[in-house]
């Protein structure tokens, strides 16, 4: 099988050690109307590290059969809404603590 890499979304996450659901959409043109329709499909990808959370936007590539089903493992995450969240959060903790101790010392 060519190489093969695909954008999509984590949609199922945590029920399988090392396993992601990715949903990967595209377009299709209808044959008749000529109307653009979204076709998608899921695939099982291999995530080594349990890195992936919900949401998350993807690239996965084909791979040598991992097991039954997964035939994908994670390439790269292009963006993490969770992260992104936590690392704001603990942004706001240091600001909080670094002003607690500004009004402390004067």
């Amino acid at each position: 099988m060519p190489p093969l890499a695909l954008r999509g979304v984590v949609t199922k996450v945590g029920f399988m050690n090392k396993t992601a659901t990715v949903l990967v959409s595209r377009w299709a043109v209808h044959k008749a109307t000529g109307k653009r329709l979204e076709r998608s499909k899921k695939y099982q990808t291999h995530d080594e590290f349990n890195q992936l959370r919900k949401d998350d936007i993807v690239v996965i590539r084909n791979c040598p059969p991992v097991s039954k089903l997964k035939r994908f493992r994670l390439e790269a995450v292009l963006h993490s809404p969770e992260a992104e969240r936590e690392l704001q959060r603990a942004n706001a903790q240091t600001d909080a603590h670094e002003a607690q101790q500004h009004g402390t010392a004067s």
